[in-house]
């Protein structure tokens, strides 16, 4: 994985040090908080309920077991002895006390971590599939782009204002793992005829209160001229983007409104001017950075095999384990193992900082020192000997970690919703733990299969609840808190937004509601292997909306 050179060592200790006397003048009372807040924003501060939260980037979602101890660390120093895990892949502390941040981020630059650019007006911290690098389907390993992209948009001088935020997902797979189609700019990896990789760009996408999937603006855009082209784009944007309304100021409105063909032909006369320029990517640099992502020096173990129907039978825990949260490697005789955070009646994404310590020790010990964040809340170890991977759910077992539930019905997407968020009407995660704790039953979860259920607690939709199989939205209405439901949604390269299905229900109303459309799936499939997401296109929503509302 990448290391920090000279720049970025001595980058991250100067914010470092400025944000430290920030944080000193505030205290003082030297800086208001209205004058402290684009302050704390630039370094990932926000001002919550109750607290404080620090948001801490793990660029595109990869971690050194070092890392994860010192999250574990200041969880257990810092904050309330947990951290969540979130849906851009990074981590969030929720209770730090303003005094301790400076020491908060000393502690992080010391292992090449830090917050810059987790919040405001700039481009976010660059996403990518979770099993970058180690999946047997992929074309091309997308983080050494997505490390180069992380080093052209930190602090970029034209683009640190942006109307609004800006997210850029990348994959290198056919299978769309990152959910590229709903961001403001998604990459993903592409051939052209004479074989040579490049990218497919997709911009325009994004969810929030007006859910658009993002539309294809060019088929190929070699490695050499990707940074002038994204480049382009963000000019675009930053020219025209609306900043008289939050609400309409994402690059989706202006390509929405203004059209693809227009938006294209202004990128494309910028892409002109600025081509073969300083944007440039050399070879060499990319040679460079490659060879901080180079494979593992894995041993020869093609002829290891596991037998998931046989482990089922003599321990059913572990098949499901094993049958659920392993993910097919590129090199025979491993596997990518998936750590689920979503214990039965857990809070979605959150880990002890006892928990983060054991994820460490299972990097270092059998994942080659490296881990993974995805953007569906849970850790990744990606390199996993398959003769290890007894060892490996004994250990998470132990921790509360072997939860055997990956794309499963209990396997939710959850933002903190109204427990934490300022900007939340409702509560998600007692809605996410209730339905949990309704589908518990380790069999029922096997027979219904894989279903994706997101929740968010507004219609920011952290939650990414517009693409959920089914997506739950909390809205306040009279005081009190209500529950849309949508049917349909999809984030892979299938991009689709959810329907809703019909009135909101009560808190306590919606796990008999989910039941309700899992009993008509579960009756109406076309076989076991049907998925749910399949049962309702071919189905449509009238069978679901009629066991929810009846015939009215």
């Amino acid at each position: 994985m990448y290391r920090y050179d000279e720049f970025d060592a001595a980058f991250v200790a100067g914010r470092t040090a400025q944000f430290s006397d920030q944080v000193k003048r505030r205290l003082s009372g030297e800086l208001s908080e209205d004058q402290f807040r684009p302050l704390r924003l630039m370094n990932g501060l926000y001002l919550q309920l109750h607290a404080y939260m620090l948001r801490i980037a793990v660029p595109y979602g990869t971690l050194s077991s070092r890392q994860m101890r010192k999250l574990a660390h200041i969880a257990r120093t810092y904050d309330r002895g947990y951290g969540h895990f979130t849906t851009r892949q990074n981590i969030q502390f929720n209770w730090p006390r303003l005094k301790d941040v400076p020491a908060i981020l000393e502690e992080l630059a010391s292992v090449e971590m830090h917050s810059i650019q987790t919040s405001g007006n700039c481009i976010r911290n660059v996403t990518t599939d979770q099993f970058a690098g180690a999946a047997a389907d992929e074309i091309i390993d997308p983080r050494p782009v997505a490390e180069i992209l992380r080093q052209w948009s930190s602090l970029h001088a034209e683009f640190s204002y942006l109307p609004r935020k800006f997210k850029i997902a990348i994959t290198g797979s056919p299978n769309d793992r990152a959910a590229i189609r709903f961001h403001d700019i998604g990459l993903q990896a592409a051939a052209n005829g004479a074989g040579e990789i490049g990218w497919e760009v997709w911009v325009g996408g994004g969810l929030g209160r007006t859910p658009m999937i993002a539309k294809l603006i060019n088929a190929f855009v070699p490695n050499e001229h990707l940074l002038a082209y994204l480049e382009s784009i963000l000019r675009v944007y930053n020219r025209y983007g609306r900043r008289d309304n939050k609400f309409k100021a994402r690059i989706k409105i202006l390509v929405h409104e203004e059209g693809l063909e227009s938006i294209k032909g202004q990128v494309e006369a910028e892409f002109a001017e600025i081509r073969g320029g300083v944007l440039t990517l050399p070879q060499e640099e990319v040679e460079r950075i490659n060879t901080y992502f180079a494979p593992p020096a894995f041993v020869d173990r093609s002829g290891d095999r596991v037998d998931v129907a046989y482990q089922s039978i003599i321990d059913p825990a572990y098949g499901r384990w094993l049958d659920n949260n392993l993910h097919p490697h590129r090199q025979a005789g491993y596997a990518s193992v998936t750590i689920s955070l979503k214990p039965v009646g857990g809070a979605p994404g959150d880990a002890t900082d006892r928990q983060m310590d054991v994820v460490a020790d299972l990097a270092e010990r059998y994942s080659h020192d490296e881990l993974r964040v995805t953007h569906e809340q849970n850790l990744v170890l990606p390199h996993v000997a398959v003769s290890d991977l007894r060892a490996v759910y004994e250990a998470l077992e132990a921790s509360g970690l072997a939860e055997g539930n990956n794309n499963q019905i209990t396997d939710m997407i959850c933002c903190p919703g109204l427990d934490f968020c300022a900007l939340a009407n409702a509560r998600s995660i007692p809605i996410a733990q209730e339905i949990s704790r309704t589908f518990a039953e380790p069999a029922r979860q096997q027979q219904i299969g894989e279903l994706k259920i997101k929740i968010s607690g507004c219609i920011n939709a952290c939650g990414h609840h517009h693409v959920g199989h089914i997506g739950i939205l909390g809205v306040e209405k009279k005081g009190g808190e209500l529950y849309q439901i949508t049917l349909g949604g999809d984030a892979t390269e299938s991009a689709v937004v959810g329907k809703i299905i019909g009135p909101g229900f009560g808190g306590e109303d919606v796990p008999g509601a989910i039941e309700k459309l899992v009993d008509v799936y579960i009756a109406q499939r076309q076989g076991e292997d049907e998925s749910f997401l399949a049962a309702y296109r071919r189905l449509g929503e009238a069978p679901f909306k009629e066991a929810l509302y009846g015939n009215a």
